[in-house]
Protein backbone atom coordinates (compact mmCIF):
# COMPACT_ATOMS: atom_id res chain seq x y z
CA UNK A 1 0.00 0.00 0.00
CA UNK A 2 2.82 2.97 0.98
CA UNK A 3 4.80 1.51 -2.24
CA UNK A 4 1.69 2.13 -4.58
CA UNK A 5 1.23 5.44 -3.08
CA UNK A 6 4.74 6.42 -2.96
CA UNK A 7 4.78 5.63 -6.38
CA UNK A 8 1.67 7.88 -6.71
CA UNK A 9 3.24 10.86 -4.96
CA UNK A 10 6.27 10.89 -7.23
CA UNK A 11 4.46 10.57 -10.19
CA UNK A 12 2.14 13.96 -9.26
CA UNK A 13 5.48 15.81 -8.22
CA UNK A 14 7.53 14.58 -11.43
CA UNK A 15 4.74 15.54 -13.37
CA UNK A 16 4.75 19.01 -12.39
CA UNK A 17 5.64 21.53 -15.31
CA UNK A 18 9.20 23.23 -14.35
CA UNK A 19 8.31 26.71 -14.77
CA UNK A 20 5.00 26.36 -12.44
CA UNK A 21 7.50 24.23 -10.36
CA UNK A 22 9.91 27.61 -10.05
CA UNK A 23 6.80 29.76 -9.11
CA UNK A 24 5.62 27.31 -6.46
CA UNK A 25 8.67 26.99 -4.82
CA UNK A 26 9.01 30.31 -4.45
CA UNK A 27 5.72 30.60 -2.97
CA UNK A 28 6.33 28.12 -0.27
CA UNK A 29 10.55 29.88 0.36
CA UNK A 30 8.33 32.85 1.44
CA UNK A 31 5.65 31.27 3.96
CA UNK A 32 8.48 29.66 5.59
CA UNK A 33 10.58 32.19 5.90
CA UNK A 34 7.56 34.19 7.24
CA UNK A 35 6.86 31.85 9.89
CA UNK A 36 7.37 32.89 13.27
CA UNK A 37 9.52 29.51 14.22
CA UNK A 38 11.82 30.11 11.03
CA UNK A 39 12.39 33.89 12.11
CA UNK A 40 13.33 32.62 16.04
CA UNK A 41 15.17 29.47 15.01
CA UNK A 42 18.90 29.78 15.10
CA UNK A 43 20.02 26.66 14.47
CA UNK A 44 18.05 24.61 11.44
CA UNK A 45 18.60 21.03 10.53
CA UNK A 46 17.63 21.15 6.75
CA UNK A 47 17.37 18.64 3.83
CA UNK A 48 19.32 19.01 0.35
CA UNK A 49 16.87 18.70 -2.38
CA UNK A 50 17.24 16.16 -5.03
CA UNK A 51 14.75 14.66 -7.98
CA UNK A 52 11.32 16.54 -8.32
CA UNK A 53 11.30 17.42 -4.43
CA UNK A 54 10.85 21.22 -3.89
CA UNK A 55 13.81 22.68 -4.53
CA UNK A 56 16.30 23.85 -1.20
CA UNK A 57 19.06 25.55 -2.34
CA UNK A 58 17.48 29.30 -2.60
CA UNK A 59 16.78 28.57 1.01
CA UNK A 60 20.09 27.14 2.51
CA UNK A 61 21.65 29.68 0.43
CA UNK A 62 19.61 32.19 2.16
CA UNK A 63 19.78 30.66 5.66
CA UNK A 64 23.63 31.17 5.43
CA UNK A 65 23.46 34.51 4.47
CA UNK A 66 21.28 35.25 7.46
CA UNK A 67 23.97 34.06 9.75
CA UNK A 68 21.75 30.96 11.48
CA UNK A 69 23.53 27.78 11.85
CA UNK A 70 22.55 25.49 8.86
CA UNK A 71 22.77 21.80 9.59
CA UNK A 72 22.07 19.01 7.24
CA UNK A 73 21.74 15.29 7.42
CA UNK A 74 24.58 12.73 6.30
CA UNK A 75 23.45 8.92 5.97
CA UNK A 76 25.27 6.56 8.35
CA UNK A 77 23.83 3.39 6.18
CA UNK A 78 26.31 0.99 8.35
CA UNK A 79 23.88 2.24 11.74
CA UNK A 80 20.79 3.29 9.24
CA UNK A 81 20.71 6.63 10.72
CA UNK A 82 21.54 10.49 10.41
CA UNK A 83 23.84 11.97 11.28
CA UNK A 84 24.22 15.89 11.33
CA UNK A 85 26.56 18.24 10.31
CA UNK A 86 27.20 21.87 10.00
CA UNK A 87 27.87 23.95 7.11
CA UNK A 88 29.01 26.83 6.57
CA UNK A 89 28.82 27.26 2.64
CA UNK A 90 27.39 24.70 -0.24
CA UNK A 91 30.83 24.41 -1.63
CA UNK A 92 31.43 22.81 1.00
CA UNK A 93 28.93 19.23 0.20
CA UNK A 94 29.43 16.40 -1.80
CA UNK A 95 27.67 13.26 -3.51
CA UNK A 96 26.47 10.76 -1.06
CA UNK A 97 23.81 8.60 -0.10
CA UNK A 98 21.99 7.84 -3.37
CA UNK A 99 23.63 10.91 -4.84
CA UNK A 100 22.47 13.19 -3.05
CA UNK A 101 24.79 15.93 -1.76
CA UNK A 102 26.07 16.19 1.95
CA UNK A 103 27.93 17.88 4.06
CA UNK A 104 31.66 16.20 4.98
CA UNK A 105 31.73 14.25 8.27
CA UNK A 106 33.76 16.89 10.48
CA UNK A 107 33.46 16.11 14.06
CA UNK A 108 34.33 19.45 15.06
CA UNK A 109 31.04 20.38 12.93
CA UNK A 110 29.10 17.46 14.23
CA UNK A 111 26.02 18.28 15.59
CA UNK A 112 23.14 16.98 18.63
CA UNK A 113 19.80 17.78 18.04
CA UNK A 114 19.38 18.91 20.86
CA UNK A 115 21.11 21.68 20.09
CA UNK A 116 18.63 22.31 16.95
CA UNK A 117 15.59 25.07 17.17
CA UNK A 118 13.74 24.44 14.04
CA UNK A 119 13.64 20.70 11.45
CA UNK A 120 13.09 20.74 7.76
CA UNK A 121 12.52 17.61 6.46
CA UNK A 122 11.22 16.21 2.81
CA UNK A 123 8.83 13.20 1.77
CA UNK A 124 6.81 12.02 -1.03
CA UNK A 125 3.24 12.69 0.77
CA UNK A 126 1.60 13.87 3.51
CA UNK A 127 -2.13 14.10 5.24
CA UNK A 128 -3.52 16.80 7.12
CA UNK A 129 -2.91 15.41 10.24
CA UNK A 130 0.87 15.58 9.12
CA UNK A 131 1.57 11.72 8.96
CA UNK A 132 4.26 11.55 5.97
CA UNK A 133 5.28 9.38 3.62
CA UNK A 134 8.98 9.02 3.25
CA UNK A 135 11.11 6.95 0.54
CA UNK A 136 11.00 3.71 2.59
CA UNK A 137 14.52 4.13 4.25
CA UNK A 138 13.12 4.96 7.67
CA UNK A 139 15.67 7.67 8.44
CA UNK A 140 13.43 10.23 9.73
CA UNK A 141 11.52 8.68 11.65
CA UNK A 142 14.33 6.95 13.49
CA UNK A 143 15.80 10.58 14.16
CA UNK A 144 12.48 12.02 15.35
CA UNK A 145 11.81 9.19 17.38
CA UNK A 146 14.81 9.61 19.31
CA UNK A 147 14.67 13.47 19.09
CA UNK A 148 10.85 12.76 20.88
CA UNK A 149 12.37 9.87 23.69
CA UNK A 150 15.69 12.21 24.49
CA UNK A 151 13.95 15.53 23.98
CA UNK A 152 10.67 14.71 26.55
CA UNK A 153 13.31 14.66 29.17
CA UNK A 154 14.37 17.95 28.71
CA UNK A 155 10.91 18.82 28.48
CA UNK A 156 12.15 20.39 24.94
CA UNK A 157 10.70 19.66 21.47
CA UNK A 158 12.17 20.68 18.29
CA UNK A 159 9.22 21.57 15.77
CA UNK A 160 9.26 19.88 12.37
CA UNK A 161 7.94 21.51 9.18
CA UNK A 162 7.29 19.62 5.79
CA UNK A 163 8.11 21.30 2.57
CA UNK A 164 5.58 20.20 0.01
CA UNK A 165 4.04 20.94 -3.29
CA UNK A 166 -0.05 20.71 -2.85
CA UNK A 167 -0.06 17.57 -4.96
CA UNK A 168 1.49 15.82 -2.23
CA UNK A 169 -1.14 16.17 0.34
CA UNK A 170 -3.93 13.59 0.53
CA UNK A 171 -6.76 12.98 2.74
CA UNK A 172 -5.39 10.51 4.57
CA UNK A 173 -1.74 8.50 4.52
CA UNK A 174 -1.92 4.96 6.37
CA UNK A 175 0.58 5.39 9.26
CA UNK A 176 2.26 2.96 12.23
CA UNK A 177 3.04 3.46 15.79
CA UNK A 178 6.46 3.99 15.39
CA UNK A 179 5.76 7.12 12.70
CA UNK A 180 6.40 10.41 13.48
CA UNK A 181 3.79 13.12 12.41
CA UNK A 182 5.28 17.01 11.70
CA UNK A 183 4.02 19.66 13.12
CA UNK A 184 3.40 21.61 10.07
CA UNK A 185 3.34 21.60 6.21
CA UNK A 186 4.08 24.38 4.05
CA UNK A 187 2.86 24.26 0.43
CA UNK A 188 2.50 26.55 -2.30
CA UNK A 189 -1.48 27.47 -1.49
CA UNK A 190 -1.39 27.19 2.31
CA UNK A 191 0.07 26.69 5.97
CA UNK A 192 -1.18 23.27 7.28
CA UNK A 193 -1.52 23.17 10.88
CA UNK A 194 -1.65 19.21 11.50
CA UNK A 195 -3.29 18.29 15.00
Amino acid sequence: MKKKLRQYFLQKRDSIPPEIKRVKEAAIEKRLFNLREFKEAKSILFYVSFGSEVNTRNCLEDVIAMKKRLILPRVDTRHRILRLFEIKDLSELSPGYMGILEPPARPDREVDLKDIDLIIIPGTGFDLKGHRLGYGGGYYDRLLSYESRQLSRLNKHIITIALAFEEQISEKIPAESHDIKVDKIITDRRIIRCT
